[in-house]
C-alpha cells in the first residue's frame, strides 16, 4: 500500500469513512442485482459461475491516492468527494460473469441489456471490450462493442449501472471467458494494486497472457468445430426424412 503524505491522508480519509458509513446502502444494491443475474434463466446456459465482491477500504485507499497523484501529474483537479464518490468511482461494486467461449458474449450482452431494462438500472457505460488482441477486437468491433486498448495485456468486457435511487450507486459488471480468468487471477495478486518489483516476473505474466490467448482461441476452435458438426447432422437428418416421404 502507498504511503499517505498528511495532505493526502486529510482528502482521503473523509471519502474512506464515507464509503463504510453508507455500505449499509451499496451492500443491498450489489445483492440484489447479482441475486437477478445468478437467477436469470436466459443467462444460465451461457455462463459458467458468477463472482462478485465489494470494495476493500484499504483498496479503496490506495486507489483514491493513485487517482490524487495521476490528477497532480497532469495538473488537473482531483474531483472526488463524499458526494459523487459513488458514481466516480464505479468499481466499489463489482460482479463478474464467467463463460466458457468468446462468441458467447453477443447473447449475454442482448440478455443483461434486457434484464437492465426490465428491472430498471441505467446503463452508465458499456459494453466496452478491453483487449489487447488484434483479432479479437476486430470480432468485438463487429458486433457492435466500443474497444479500448490493454497495455497490460487485461482482457474483459465492462459494463457500469446505476440505481435510479436518491443516493446514486453503480456497480461495475466485467464479463470475461474462464480463461482470460485465469490470467486477471495471477495479475491481480502479483500486480495489484502495483506492480511487482521484478522484471522477469511481470515478463512472465505477460508470457501467460499470450498463452491464454492461445488458449482461448483453442476453446473457440473446439465449440466452433462441434457447432459445425451439430449444424452438418441436422442438415442431413432433414434430407433423409425428406427423402423418405
Amino acid at each position: 500500500m502507498l504511503r499517505l503524505t498528511t495532505r493526502e491522508r486529510k482528502i482521503i480519509t473523509p471519502l474512506v469513512r464515507s464509503f463504510q458509513d453508507k455500505r449499509q446502502f451499496l451492500d443491498p444494491f450489489h445483492d440484489t442485482l447479482f441475486g437477478i443475474l445468478v437467477k436469470s434463466k436466459d443467462l444460465k446456459p451461457l455462463v459458467h459461475s458468477f463472482r462478485s465482491r465489494i470494495k476493500d477500504p484499504d483498496h479503496l485507499r490506495d486507489k483514491l491516492a493513485r487517482k490524487i497523484r495521476e490528477a497532480e501529474k497532469k495538473n488537473k483537479t482531483f474531483g472526488i468527494t463524499e458526494k459523487n464518490l459513488f458514481t466516480k468511482i464505479n468499481d466499489l461494486a463489482g460482479i463478474r460473469i464467467l463463460h466458457l467461449h468468446t462468441t458467447q458474449i453477443e447473447q449475454i450482452d442482448k440478455v443483461l441489456k434486457r434484464i437492465f431494462d426490465e428491472f430498471e438500472y441505467e446503463l452508465i457505460e458499456g459494453p466496452g471490450a478491453r483487449t489487447w488482441d488484434d483479432e479479437y477486437r476486430d470480432f468485438f468491433k463487429g458486433i457492435g462493442f466500443k474497444t479500448l486498448p490493454s497495455e497490460s495485456l487485461y482482457t474483459s468486457v465492462h459494463y457500469v449501472v446505476g440505481s435510479k435511487s436518491q443516493l446514486k450507486l453503480t456497480c461495475e459488471i466485467q464479463v470475461r471467458t474462464l480463461m482470460e480468468e485465469v490470467w486477471g487471477e495471477v495479475d491481480h495478486t502479483i500486480n495489484y494494486p502495483h506492480q511487482h518489483k521484478s522484471v522477469a516476473c511481470r515478463e512472465q505474466i505477460r508470457a501467460l497472457a499470450r498463452a491464454t490467448s492461445t488458449s482461448t482461441r483453442l476453446v473457440d476452435a473446439i465449440f466452433a468445430t462441434t457447432k459445425d458438426i451439430d449444424q452438418t447432422q441436422q442438415k442431413h437428418n432433414k434430407r433423409r426424412k425428406a427423402s423418405k416421404k
